[in-house]
């Protein structure tokens, strides 16, 4: 009985020295974690009763997150919506299994395909694991890439690619295989069961015959079940087709996402971005299906992140997105990782800048590889930063000795499309290839842009359409040391007139 006295005297205690800290907490403290009875936000006037938001600023609040959620899930899953919209451009040609699709007199501005070049011989399908694993026979000399469902990188194969420029063949495994693995492949899994496979074939003197005759020798893609007597392929030539490969800025973005999640397992996404979509009503195994308060608010939210993702494209905050101090050359893997890391975090606007204006991720594309791959730079600024304006003529000046072993190209584009730039030339650029492309005394090369060419300057202008703004890509490829280290750097665009 004393015992349980002195226990219950020694809480008693405890309490007292618990109200007395309590008694002992300052005005300011309490300031700070208490909710005033109203509060003004950018949201108006919120109301509050000792801490407990009334129904209104519930409603209110309710309606900001969904927002909120809506927005995030455009700029974070983007990549998903972009490779669904560049398997259905494919699928909707017949361009999967064993039909691949070729460009035989290169890929012109038809395509509507997120910042494509006129410079190389593409070739590619879809790819669907869900019947089991895959063969890619890859052909020698290019440079190939395979993507998983959301974008991201599963394998490189080519140049890059553990055949190192030799050609092989490749063995592509389904989500959860557990079956025999034979000997004799290059063999990557992939998180999910669609994969986009891209080749890229390089030009002989300007001639893309070459590329596509090697591919169309050694390119084959069937299933393993069928190594045994592999069918013979199929192929389709893309050049002068108009197909869509682009993923919708409106309401239509979250259908298309949520498409890629009902045909993809669960664990191929990380499990926070699944969360996201689940509060947005995105589950897999459950219909889509937003009742008019979540459409409407969902339609606002992907007209403020397709905005937000343009802005971020087109006016990067931070340095590190500018190649040079004062210059608009825009580097679209600022970070150098093709994963858009950077100091141990993951830099979310540069993967965002990445993903609206281009398709395909690769270690290849990011590292820095003296004469080999390629480098890219962008731009949609003139020397005043102002936006480049189709209706007027401008010089880009390249200085002597283009740091490119293999070449060098200017590709012009659509701003609203992020596809070529569709002009009386279906090829709307110049590269170091072109016969008639005239170079000054010093081996410097200016090129113009212009709705008409400006006398005698015919062979190197670039069309460009009045009331329509524009960008261009400057494509370096084999690059040289001296673009890495910047003692040699492209001029800035300049307005003539």
């Amino acid at each position: 009985m004393k015992t349980a006295r002195n226990g219950f005297i020694a809480c008693l205690l405890v309490a007292c020295v618990a109200v007395t800290a309590l008694a002992q907490v300052s005005s300011e403290t309490l300031k700070q974690i208490s909710t005033p009875d109203q509060v003004e936000t950018r949201l108006g006037t919120l109301k509050f009763f000792d801490g407990l938001p009334d129904k209104a600023t519930v409603e209110k609040l309710y309606d900001n997150l969904d927002f909120m959620r809506g927005v995030e899930v455009f700029l974070n899953l983007m990549p998903g919506a972009s490779m669904f919209a560049f398997g259905q451009g494919y699928r909707d040609g017949g361009i999967m299994g064993g039909t691949i699709g070729i460009s035989e007199t290169l890929t012109d501005s038809k395509a509507l395909l997120l910042t494509a070049n006129t410079d190389t011989v593409y070739a590619g399908t879809w790819i669907d694991l869900k019947n089991g694993p895959v063969v890619v026979e890859s052909p020698p000399n290019v440079l190939g890439i395979v993507n998983d469902a959301w974008f991201r990188y599963v394998a490189d194969l080519g140049n890059a690619g553990p055949d190192r420029g030799k050609g092989g063949k490749y063995l592509l495994l389904p989500p959860g295989y557990k079956g025999d693995v034979p000997q004799g492949y290059y063999v990557f899994r992939s998180p999910t069961y669609g994969n986009a496979l891209m080749w890229r074939g390089f030009l002989v003197n300007g001639d893309p015959k070459p590329a596509v005759d090697n591919i169309k020798k050694h390119a084959r893609v069937y299933p393993l079940a069928q190594a045994a007597n592999p069918p013979e392929p199929k192929f389709i030539n893309t050049s002068g087709l108009a197909y869509n490969t682009i993923f919708a800025g409106d309401f239509a973005f979250f259908e298309q996402v949520n498409q890629v999640v009902q045909t993809e397992p669960a664990e191929a996404l990380e499990p926070e971005f699944g969360g996201l979509l689940a509060s947005i009503g995105i589950v897999k195994g459950k219909p889509f299906a937003p009742d008019a308060r979540m459409k409407r608010i969902l339609e606002d939210a992907a007209a403020v992140g397709n905005a937000t993702a343009r802005a971020i494209s087109a006016q990067p905050r931070g340095t590190d997105f500018f190649y040079y101090p004062g210059s608009s050359w825009l580097n679209i893997f600022p970070g150098g990782s093709f994963e858009f890391l950077k100091d141990g975090h993951r830099d979310l606007d540069a993967r965002t800048m990445f993903f609206v204006n281009a398709i395909f991720v690769t270690p290849a594309m990011a590292m820095k590889m003296v004469g080999v791959g390629s480098q890219y730079a962008g731009n949609s600024r003139d020397s005043q930063g102002r936006i480049l304006d189709g209706g007027k003529t401008y010089r880009l000046h390249l200085p002597p000795n283009v740091p490119a072993k293999d070449f060098w190209s200017i590709v012009v584009y659509d701003n609203q499309t992020r596809s070529m730039l569709q002009t009386d030339n279906p090829l709307p650029s110049v590269n170091s290839y072109k016969k008639d492309l005239a170079k000054n005394a010093d081996g410097s090369v200016d090129i113009y842009f212009a709705p008409q060419a400006p006398a005698g300057k015919e062979s190197n202008w670039i069309q460009t359409v009045p009331g329509k703004s524009w960008m261009t890509i400057l494509r370096l490829y084999g690059p040289l040391q001296p673009w890495f280290d910047k003692t040699w750097r492209p001029g800035e665009i300049k307005l003539v007139k």
